[in-house]
């Protein structure tokens, strides 16, 4: 018996099937468990991070949905707690923007500090269905804030979708930023590391399906089958065995041939068939 964890996303659907053996045989056992070192566990864990950062995205926000910078003017230098009390300033005027035109405001953030010790934020934002001023309410809400700010738009879509922004949403610093890292207290630092987000996110939970050892050998030899209306992306396969839990695994993604790009005003709660 194996079991397979699917995640029905507004674009993708994402597939896990887990069994104990490298081919689902019959009779085959699960392989032992290692005990992880302190480096694998972080691995794991950012890599967990960066799946659950994915799946927020593409289970909340659309293609044509904004990836914005929000900067301060060049040489301003804000202290953390300066700069948490503006992103709360600048949240809430948009909160105000949105529920004055009847929707909902998302959104997923994380502060960052630039090579130069100057602190930014990079945050994710749904645009406004039929609304082709969105970037002009996020940069007027910005300047209300810091009237010498800067604002630089562009959408998930361009910005590779959400697999690499969620990649680049959890990623840790470098070893020039890290640099810059240590001028802040260890408290500030976890700040920086902190992903936000909006509380009216949908949370996708996977549905569950149990199969029989010879249908996995049989995904395993020719491949698994896409769904109607999807692709699967040959790129996203993966296959191996978790050193954790001794289990096998087979992972792979479905990409839905003809994108939602948007929400549709007359969807109110913006989710997807």
């Amino acid at each position: 018996m194996f079991a397979i964890d699917s995640y029905y996303l507004i674009n993708h659907i994402e597939h896990e099937y887990k069994y104990p053996g490298r081919y689902g045989a019959r009779g085959e056992k699960r392989k032992k468990k290692k005990k992880a070192t302190p480096e694998q566990v972080a691995k794991q864990n950012q890599y967990n991070r960066e799946v659950r950062i994915r799946r927020l995205l593409r289970n909340n926000f659309y293609p044509g949905d904004y990836w914005v910078t929000l900067k301060y003017k060049s040489g301003a230098r804000k202290c953390m707690e300066e700069f948490i009390k503006d992103m709360g300033k600048f949240l809430r005027v948009m909160r105000r923007e949105y529920k004055t035109r009847g929707e909902p405001l998302k959104f997923i953030y994380r502060l960052e500090i630039g090579k130069r010790g100057g602190l930014h934020a990079h945050i994710v934002i749904n645009r406004l269905p039929g609304d082709a001023y969105t970037d002009l309410i996020i940069r007027d809400a910005w300047q209300k804030v810091t009237p010498d700010g800067s604002v630089d738009y562009t959408t998930i879509r361009e910005q590779g979708g959400g697999k690499e922004l969620a990649a680049y949403i959890v990623k840790q610093a470098g070893e020039e930023i890290a640099g810059q890292m240590r001028m802040f207290s260890q408290e500030d630092q976890k700040k920086l590391i902190r992903i936000s987000s909006s509380r009216n996110l949908d949370r996708v939970e996977p549905v569950r399906k149990i199969y029989r050892h010879w249908t996995m050998k049989k995904i395993l030899e020719n491949g698994p089958k896409p769904t109607q209306g999807y692709y699967i992306d040959k790129e996203s396969i993966r296959t191996g065995v978790n050193r954790f839990t001794g289990f096998s695994y087979y992972k792979y993604t479905e990409v839905r041939i003809k994108p939602i790009d948007c929400r549709r005003k007359a969807d109110p709660g913006g989710r997807h068939g």
